[in-house]
């Protein structure tokens, strides 16, 4: 099936939200937090709106997973260069849009390390694939948790919610950060792209998942800390939390979330009990 140009483009142009939303990491940048937050929370709906959902997907890392341990490995594979990963972060995610839309592909482990030796070879750095691949894997294999995200999850369980993780990231890769950051017992289920070959925010994850669970996208809320993942999962007719991380912000031209929250706290705070 030939697919749309502005098909294409619109997933391309994603592909730039998402660069631009990365640029602005926790990892990378120091915001305003407060005022990143107001502004964020200026766009989304009313939190008086919020429903119950039958299940709440999360995404994993920056959402649950704190990537500052990244920051040194990476930034010491590209020669102390600091100011070059929001340049890879970019092409990562550039380019797993790419092979979304060209019907390829390759793991997200796998784009990470092409494009850290892409930005490499661009600036003149020598990094050899080994090498990528340790600045990479090694630490995101042991991420910590948030400070509010045990007790957030475990609220979130005693509401009686039912909670699936939503990660571009393999299937063995998220068993492995959650086997490390003992998060394993909250999540009935844990998917991954990696079983239909297709990013998010593709819309289609967002409608295979709910396939998955058996349930309506109205009964289906997103919880990340990326424009884009909102993006797509309001496109896809869910419900949305964004999580406001540190130097995260929304993507001004997508559907609003229907809230903006600091914390898991606080999300626990505005939804009532699971039907």
């Amino acid at each position: 099936m030939v697919r749309s140009p502005f098909s294409l483009l619109s997933k391309l142009c994603c592909a730039t939200a998402v660069g631009l939303s990365l640029v602005s990491s926790p990892v990378f940048a120091q915001t305003d937090t407060t005022e990143a937050v107001q502004s964020a929370k200026n766009m989304a709906m009313s939190t008086s709106e919020l429903r119950a959902p039958k299940v709440i997907f999360f995404d994993v890392n920056e959402t649950l997973l704190d990537l500052t341990a990244m920051r040194s490995s990476v930034g010491e594979a590209l020669g102390g260069r600091d100011d070059l990963l929001p340049l890879w972060f970019s092409t990562m995610l550039h380019h797993s849009l790419v092979d979304s839309t060209t019907g390829r592909f390759h793991t997200f482990g796998e784009i990470g390390v092409a494009s850290l030796l892409m930005v490499a070879e661009i600036e003149g750095i020598e990094l050899t694939k080994e090498q990528a691949k340790t600045a990479i894997v090694t630490p995101l294999r042991s991420l910590p948790p948030h400070p509010d995200v045990r007790d957030g999850l475990q609220a979130l369980k005693d509401k009686g919610y039912k909670l699936v993780s939503l990660t571009n990231s393999s299937n063995q890769g998220v068993y492995t950060q959650f086997k490390n950051a003992d998060l394993l017992s909250f999540f009935d289920e844990r998917l991954s792209v990696e079983d239909i070959n297709l990013y998010k925010p593709d819309t289609r994850t967002y409608e295979w998942a709910i396939e998955k669970m058996g349930i309506a996208a109205e009964d289906a809320m997103l919880v990340a800390a990326h424009g884009w993942d909102i993006a797509g999962a309001k496109q896809a007719g869910w419900q949305a939390a964004f999580i406001a991380r540190p130097g995260k912000v929304l993507y001004p031209l997508a559907i609003a979330p229907d809230t903006v929250v600091s914390g898991l706290d606080e999300l626990v705070s505005q939804l009532p009990d699971a039907k």
